[in-house]
């Protein structure tokens, strides 16, 4: 099995999770996976440890990609990392590769393989951890490969404090007028649910100066149909 090649044009193509499509989403080896193949960049989510590591995982405990369901932000990022992950869901054997990397790892890579960062802030983050993961970014020198996502609004209010370059998304499925509005007050770009684009919507946030990217797009013609709109981002698990 290998990635489904699309014609993309000039839209540029992020990795969800990693190539998730092939490997175990949010591992070490996903990331490695999309590093070798043309994507432009590699999407991951993060949460704090009880010891305040930042860990790449998308839910917030372990059970539904491990045999051992741990909260984790209830547990040290070391105890996490000793858990091996399924090789690909429940029904799988477990692999003692695979393991929840930390935000550092996945740094590591994707600054080896030139990679851009699309980052999620899962929580709602103080300003202080904000503060943190942004020293983090400074430590790799990669500010300027960076966008930082979430649902929560006030995350990237926040962000948007302690840095004014930084480049943003507000994850949303409810694209109203209103919060397109909120997104231009702290420059930040559109990251949509696939199923809610349509082309005026695209023409009206390019309109405001903003850049749209559309998740998780995983049906080859769908995604050529928003290349053609002009779209400037597909998240997906397996094309490319």
């Amino acid at each position: 099995m290998n990635t489904i090649k699309i014609k993309k044009g000039k839209t540029k193509m992020i990795a969800h999770r990693g190539l998730s499509g092939l490997e175990k989403e949010n591992t070490a080896v996903a990331f490695i996976a999309a590093g070798n193949r043309s994507y432009f960049g590699t999407e991951c989510d993060i949460h704090l440890s009880k010891d305040n590591v930042f860990l790449v995982s998308h839910d917030g405990n372990t059970g539904r990609v491990a045999p051992v369901d741990k909260i984790i932000k209830e547990c040290p990022a070391g105890e996490l990392q000793e858990i091996c992950l399924y090789n690909d869901g429940p029904e799988s054997l477990t692999k003692n590769y695979l393991r929840i990397p930390t935000f550092e790892e996945y740094l590591f890579i994707s600054k080896k393989y030139d990679k851009h960062c699309v980052i999620e802030l899962k929580p709602e983050f103080t300003i202080f951890r904000i503060e943190v993961l942004i020293e983090l970014l400074h430590k790799y020198d990669y500010l300027k490969k960076v966008t930082l996502i979430s649902f929560n609004y006030n995350n990237l209010a926040t962000v948007r404090l302690v840095n004014k370059d930084i480049t943003l998304q507000l994850l949303t499925s409810e694209p109203t007028p209103e919060l397109l509005d909120k997104c231009v007050a702290i420059k930040a770009d559109l990251d949509l649910n696939h199923t809610k684009a349509t082309k005026e919507l695209i023409d009206d946030v390019h309109a405001r100066g903003m850049k749209i990217n559309v998740w998780t797009v995983n049906n080859p013609v769908l995604a050529e149909q928003y290349v053609e709109w002009g779209v400037d981002f597909i998240t997906t698990n397996i094309l490319e």
